[in-house]
């Protein structure tokens, strides 16, 4: 490296001045660029400590913008910084990765509610569950410190966001047919899909090898406190395609749907002052809720009650029908009596 930068002479430059400069030699020692007028430059020490991580990314040839942190420095010559190249330049190789559908290198994290944290020269990123294969889908918290190869699915350096599959790399996958999977399947039908997990806000699956979540609203017209309790992980299920994400090719998909509605009738099906059975399910502050059918539920509010009723969940018991509201989603019920009280009418 001394014997190149003794052939040349520094031309007068201004520090802090960003400039191009052509790389004319590279190792893991350090860079020499040409900086103009047969010039050559160094790179800063603080940043040859670092640059191992970007060598791959960086060969002799290539035009690159620096800037000039030293007009000399004890060696006699130039020192510039690449700084924007390590802020940026990163992000332009993950997208030029995406788009190539290469494969990269990135160190696994611990294993959290959007998936497995990875690191890739300093930008954070995940790859979700749904994008490993085994024995990482089963047990994904065993992925922490390793290193693994994946490809890119999504980059946004104005979001701060990187989305990678460990799948697509394993299986080569390609994002283009992945692209051409997702725009065939139509919103508004009916498909199988593998079930591959479940978690507190719904259950993870795959359609003709698109990712999908069944988000835990859609999963029955009952309340759903427990998404794991309605799927087995690996079994193949229908849904219902509400619609299809365009931004990360994901479906958001539905269980419920494939059932009817059983409010849409039900105000024709308990019209008021209509006497009914049905299951205390829970006791709330403001009341008992009791369940007609599946996916109905009625209110015995706590203005209602005399106070002694004392009613348990799995409790059978009779009611009146007070209100029902299809729009609201909503149905008010009392407790018989011997005599109906005035505030009921």
């Amino acid at each position: 490296m001394d014997s190149l930068l003794k052939k040349t002479k520094p031309t007068l430059l201004k520090k802090g001045k960003e400039i191009e400069a052509k790389i004319t030699s590279i190792t893991k020692k350090g860079i020499i660029f040409d900086v103009g007028g047969k010039a050559q430059a160094i790179l800063g020490e603080l940043e040859i400590k670092e640059i191992s991580t970007y060598l791959p990314y960086l060969k002799e040839g290539d035009t690159i913008l620096v800037r000039i942190i030293s007009e000399e420095s004890k060696n006699g010559f130039p020192v510039v910084s690449l700084r924007k190249f390590f802020d940026k330049g990163k992000w332009d190789i993950l997208i030029k990765k995406r788009d190539s559908e290469e494969e990269v290198d990135v160190i696994c994290g611990e294993y959290g509610k959007g998936g497995v944290f990875i690191n890739f020269m300093g930008i954070r990123g995940v790859i979700p569950k749904i994008q490993l294969t085994e024995p990482f889908l089963s047990q994904p918290e065993k992925m922490r410190g390793q290193k693994v190869k994946v490809k890119i699915l999504e980059v946004d350096k104005e979001k701060n966001r990187l989305v990678v599959s460990q799948k697509a790399s394993v299986l080569h996958i390609s994002h283009k047919d992945l692209i051409k999977k997702f725009e065939a399947i139509k919103e508004g039908k009916i498909y199988k899909a593998k079930v591959l997990g479940a978690s507190e806000f719904g259950v993870f699956c795959e359609v003709e090898g698109v990712e999908g979540l069944i988000h835990i609203s859609e999963i029955s017209w009952e309340k759903v406190s427990n998404a794991a309790s309605f799927v087995t992980v690996g079994e193949t299920i229908d849904v219902y395609v509400v619609e299809k994400n365009m931004t990360d090719f994901k479906l958001n998909l539905s269980l419920k749907r494939l059932q009817k509605d059983p409010w849409e009738i039900i105000e024709e099906k308990y019209p008021k002052d209509k006497e009914v059975e049905g299951e205390v399910t829970r006791k709330e502050k403001y009341g008992y809720f009791v369940k007609l059918e599946s996916g109905i539920e009625g209110l015995i509010h706590i203005s209602k009650l005399k106070g002694d009723e004392n009613l348990k969940p799995g409790q059978k018991i009779k009611a009146f029908i007070e209100r029902v509201s299809k729009k609201e989603r909503r149905m008010s019920l009392v407790l018989p009596a011997t005599e109906k009280p005035v505030m009921y009418r």
